[in-house]
């Protein structure tokens, strides 16, 4: 079972670049992408660097999928899936994400 939780206002994300947020203990990834009025989320934890550091990828698109670039190995992960373009063996959570008045509640699964 899982619940909607605001982790910040949509002001307090930058545009086209990443930051993270601590939900139910959990490290998530916020992306805001203004263009698209959309906002990803998604383990902050690159499974190849072993390392929270996603949120400090670099965003981009490759064959029209919105990826962020880990900033270790650069290693691209699908932001809507969180599947590895380079290995599809390996892939991130995904959470659901939506704006509610300005807030971004985000629904992590009790279970994690």
């Amino acid at each position: 079972m899982s619940a909607w939780q605001t982790v910040c206002q949509l002001d307090d994300l930058q545009a086209d670049s990443g930051v993270c947020a601590l939900v139910s203990g959990v490290q998530i990834a916020l992306f805001y992408m203004p263009q698209e009025s959309v906002v990803y989320a998604l383990s902050n934890y690159d499974p190849i660097g072993q390392a929270n550091v996603l949120s400090r990828g670099i965003l981009g698109d490759i064959n029209d999928q919105p990826v962020v670039a880990s900033p270790l190995y650069k290693q691209h992960f699908n932001l809507n899936t969180g599947i590895c373009l380079e290995d599809e063996t390996i892939s991130l959570a995904v959470y659901p994400v939506r704006i509610v008045n300005d807030s971004v509640q985000i629904s992590v699964p009790e279970t994690q």
